[in-house]
């Protein structure tokens, strides 16, 4: 049986831990041109084949909900970041693609994003970076599936 102290003080200790790095990383957003959720979105997007993902593949790997991603699409549509299409496989979807302005964006916040990560996770040894990515993947498992 877990000890429930120390699976509290595990969890807060986490808990802080991604605070204080998420606000660390997310100084790469303040000046790059695009905001985090729409790095979010083109990350998403720029990895499909032809740059091009269906808006509810995009809002599984968002942690907001359809209707706010939706919005979120729709504004970068307006910037020139992607566009958005209907699904011809399911017309009540939509694709959405990367426009050549949305791919140089995300590429330019990308190289600088993957630095400060890659600077941050330093203080780590490969074989630490292998155990969080381990644990953490344990953790985002569905219980059935430990």
């Amino acid at each position: 049986m877990t000890d429930r102290r120390l699976a509290v003080e595990a969890w807060e200790s986490l808990f802080r831990a991604q605070h204080e790095v998420f606000d660390e990383i997310s100084e790469d957003f303040r000046c790059g041109g695009l905001a985090q959720a729409e790095y979010d979105v083109l990350l998403t997007v720029t990895r499909a084949p032809d740059m091009t993902a269906r808006l509810r593949d995009v809002t599984s790997h968002m942690l907001v909900s359809q209707p706010s991603v939706s919005r979120l699409v729709d504004r970068m549509v307006t910037r020139g970041l992607v566009t958005k299409c209907s699904d011809p496989e399911d017309r009540r979807g939509a694709l959405v693609q990367a426009t050549d302005t949305g791919a140089a964006a995300f590429r330019t916040v990308a190289r600088r994003h993957a630095r400060t990560i890659a600077d941050r996770m330093s203080r780590l040894t490969d074989d630490e970076l292998r155990a969080l990515h381990e644990l953490t993947a344990k953790l985002r498992a569905s219980p059935g599936e430990n």
